[in-house]
């Protein structure tokens, strides 16, 4: 029977590698103490002020419920290369590093480990929105019908 430490290290420690194994709440609470979650009205405050809204929903849900307007869609196996301003696939709104970002999944999970992943190619000032679209939809803020 293998037992938990009550302590953990990093998650990752370059000069050592990989951390211990860790529960994926857990994973979630360490990635999300990193930076602050903004919820829909703040998000689209933001987004109102020149911030990014990126929905990496898949397909099939941005079928379902919708899409936030003005949002770029990006599906979530191709975030980094569409947000990383330096990279050759970049999306034309991935103009800097500095740029504010906000991550929109489904339902806020998805787009904490995003956050992480940008955070690591140097876009700091990107966060995601608590709750997700299905956050998004319930504080009533506008939604479109998907095109496809």
């Amino acid at each position: 029977m293998s037992e938990h430490p009550t302590t953990r290290p990093a998650l990752v420690d370059s000069a050592s590698g990989p951390a211990d194994p860790v529960g994926i709440d857990e994973f979630l609470e360490r990635v999300r103490q990193n930076y602050e979650r903004i919820g829909p009205e703040r998000a689209a405050a933001e987004a109102a002020e020149g911030a990014l809204l990126v929905d990496i929903r898949y397909a099939a849900l941005r079928e379902r419920d919708g899409l936030i307007p003005g949002a770029l869609v990006v599906e979530r196996n191709e975030l980094e290369w569409r947000l990383d301003p330096w990279g050759s696939h970049r999306a034309e709104q991935a103009v800097s590093h500095d740029l504010r970002i906000v991550i929109v999944c489904n339902e806020g999970y998805a787009s904490s480990l995003a956050v992480a992943s940008l955070h690591g190619l140097g876009l700091t000032r990107a966060t995601d929105l608590v709750g997700g679209f299905q956050a998004w939809r319930a504080a009533g803020l506008p939604v479109a019908a998907s095109s496809s």
